[in-house]
């Protein structure tokens, strides 16, 4: 039996057994994770199914692990993500729903195997209803609320009795920045990073981190942001904005969420409606109350924003190179711009100087002839 052939079956058994043998399956586009959604339609009822092959970076790090801990156990380690892990998915989910967001509730569950059956939260991401010309300011809005209402409680140290909410650490956001020097730059400017690039990188960011010590620590999706999102407008209060894609969940900055919706590698939002939005959280949000919390939050979201934009460079590099999906490159020059503007920021100048020496304006727009 090959694998494909062997990982049907053990999805065929597992629906069975949850009640959805008799469904008719309808998969998802995929995107840019190992996994893939399948919708399921059964007497009038629907539900997605979560297919999540196991890998070698099932198990997440211990809690305690050092950075070398973690390093030897692979990147999704010490970047900490979930990589396969199913259980933090539904942990995540749970809590989620009890801060009274609105994410999708679990059907039936085989975490060992990667399978799970949840609430279908409909067809209408933001994406989609932004293409059709919805109403931009009136979702960002709704996606706005939901982070202040969320962020009204400090980051908890567990999920669930078994799933701790790890922190977002220095060895974390260093990690993601080396994805710039490993796949970027081959793919760009057609050599390697040499090890001086490289740890001079590091340094830079370290002193450009040292700015986010002190600050308040929330619950971060990591990943919130169009795409991620779902309009039930149909629905009232936070119950509007369904949340999905949360399992890289971590302890952080509450500007992350908000620059990463705001600015989302895969569509264009503009500065006027991103300067709209901010104000929007920070006079709704304790990270608002005064003009030194307020100072504090721009310089954290310019930190955070160009870390978070370095990071999504070298992931698109290395989905082109790697995995060979060159679709990804055609988002790398508005990354590039969103980034440009971060570097703004005088917490990042000594950043913008190595990427103004070392990143040439060509090789910031690769991709921009792509369709």
């Amino acid at each position: 039996m090959n694998a494909v052939g062997s990982r049907t079956d053990l999805m065929l058994d597992f629906l069975a057994g949850a009640g959805w043998g008799a469904a008719e399956r309808r998969p998802l586009e995929g995107d840019a994770s190992t996994r893939r959604y399948i919708r399921l339609h059964l007497g009038g009822r629907t539900a997605m199914l979560m297919d999540q092959p196991q890998n070698a970076e099932t198990a997440a790090a211990p809690a305690a692990a050092t950075p070398d801990q973690r390093r030897a156990l692979g990147y999704n380690a010490l970047a900490r993500l979930a990589g396969a892990d199913c259980g933090r998915f539904i942990a995540t989910a749970g809590y989620l729903r009890r801060c009274g967001l609105k994410a999708p509730e679990i059907y039936a569950a085989d975490v060992s195997r990667g399978f799970l059956v949840i609430e279908d939260l409909g067809n209408d991401l933001y994406t989609d209803i932004l293409q059709r010309n919805g109403d931009e300011r009136h979702l960002y809005e709704a996606a706005i609320e939901a982070l202040v209402a969320l962020h009204e409680l400090p980051a908890p140290a567990q999920l669930s009795p078994e799933k701790p909410l790890f922190p977002y650490d220095e060895a974390a956001l260093l990690a993601e920045i080396d994805l710039l020097t490993e796949w970027f730059f081959p793919l760009a400017l057609g050599r390697a990073a040499d090890a001086a690039e490289t740890e001079h990188h590091r340094v830079l960011w370290r002193i450009a981190l040292q700015h986010l010590d002190g600050g308040p620590k929330v619950f971060v999706h990591r990943d919130y942001h169009a795409q991620n999102l779902l309009w039930r407008g149909s629905l009232s209060g936070l119950a509007r904005v369904g949340v999905i894609d949360f399992q890289d969940a971590v302890s952080g900055s509450p500007a992350y969420d908000v620059v990463s919706l705001l600015e989302d590698a895969r569509r264009d939002v503009s500065p006027e409606l991103g300067e709209a939005m901010t104000a929007h959280y920070l006079g709704r949000s304790r990270c608002g109350a005064t003009a030194g919390d307020r100072a504090y939050f721009r310089a954290s979201a310019a930190v955070l924003a160009a870390q978070r934009n370095v990071k999504i460079a070298g992931i698109f590099a290395r989905l082109a190179r790697r995995d060979s999906k060159p679709r990804y490159l055609a988002h790398l020059p508005r990354v590039w711009g969103y980034l440009e503007r971060d570097l703004r920021h005088e917490v990042l100048a000594p950043v913008k100087d190595w990427y103004d020496a070392k990143v040439p304006p060509a090789a910031r727009n690769i991709g921009a002839n792509l369709p």
